[in-house]
């Protein structure tokens, strides 16, 4: 058995006070998303990893940075997209403004230096400046691919890898680079946590289109009104030349949605993107077998396992 209830109670504990600040509307955002709860998948991961090898230095540190990037990227996200809502809550942007809530994103992203400056470690800035650089990269790619129409699954895995995996690879790789670990446990650890984030993106585009809003805490069919076409429009591109229409019309149409949804049914393609999601996490518990077995490994393999279940 893992018990995290105290590091992540330390956590949040230190993420309250990283946060604060002396303008209200800070405190505002800050308290709706940040010190709001949610899964806190990624700490989680930090942790986990951590203690699979033994305890490793700056974990809290390393919990926090990955957290505090996120948290940044999901501001700045849900102005891009022009989200209704964030963790069941009116998203910021909305509440403060356009300006207000990039700024907020903007004072995460100076916590995060200085949660890092904190360790010393150079080596943890350069991973933290390539993974920045790979989110950037990762978002820009995904609207260019929705302009050009250049929809393909090469791309779709470039999206994914950038815009999740490489930070969920930084939360696993993060805590062997901070122990000096081998080269290969630092690689079964990053290759674990770039699986199981692929993995975890295309459970998340899968409940974007067949889940439920009531579930997921957020309306459903975001990607196919933003034109971003995910594993599961990709695959229905391939077998029925309407669903390119409909990603490019927006899915204006009132129907679209259920008709994508009832495509993916009949067509067997729901069922065949959830057997990719099995296959994705199995690969990520396959990662770990350089790694010994302790409760620590195995919880991150059932973290993983879990992706073919999710329901939000």
């Amino acid at each position: 058995m893992t018990d995290l209830e105290a590091p992540l109670r330390r956590f949040e504990e230190a993420l309250a006070e990283l946060v604060q600040s002396e303008v209200l509307f800070i405190r505002l955002i800050h308290q709706d998303l940040v010190t709001a709860g949610g899964k806190r998948i990624r700490p989680r991961l930090v942790f986990l990893a951590s203690r699979a090898l033994g305890g490793a230095p700056f974990e809290l540190e390393l919990a926090l940075a990955v957290e505090l990037l996120h948290s940044a990227t999901l501001l700045h996200d849900d102005l891009i997209d022009e989200a209704e809502t964030r963790r069941g809550k009116e998203a910021a942007f909305r509440k403060y403004g356009n300006a207000v809530s990039v700024l907020s994103g903007d004072f995460l992203l100076s916590r995060l230096l200085h949660v890092i400056a904190r360790t010393g470690r150079m080596d943890l800035v350069e991973r933290f400046a390539q993974v920045a650089k790979t989110l950037a990269e990762g978002e820009v790619l995904q609207f260019q691919v929705a302009a050009l129409e250049d929809y393909s699954l090469e791309n779709y895995e470039r999206i994914i890898t950038a815009k999740t995996a490489a930070l969920m690879a930084l939360c696993t790789e993060g805590p062997a680079l901070l122990r000096g670990e081998a080269p290969e446990v630092r690689e079964a650890l990053h290759r674990f946590g770039l699986l199981y984030g692929q993995a975890f993106q295309m459970r998340d585009d899968y409940l974007d289109l067949m889940g439920t809003p009531e579930v997921l805490g957020k309306p459903v069919g975001g990607d196919v009104r933003e034109g971003k076409a995910t594993l599961i429009t990709l695959l229905l591109m391939e077998r029925f030349p309407e669903v390119r229409e409909i990603l490019r019309r927006r899915g204006r149409e009132a129907s679209d949605l259920e008709r994508l949804r009832a495509l993916a049914q009949e067509s067997g393609v729901a069922q065949e993107v959830e057997a990719r999601i099995r296959r994705k996490a199995q690969e990520a518990v396959e990662a770990l077998s350089p790694l010994p077995e302790n409760p620590y490994t195995l919880a991150l393999k059932a973290l993983a396992l879990k992706e073919a279940e999710r329901l939000a």
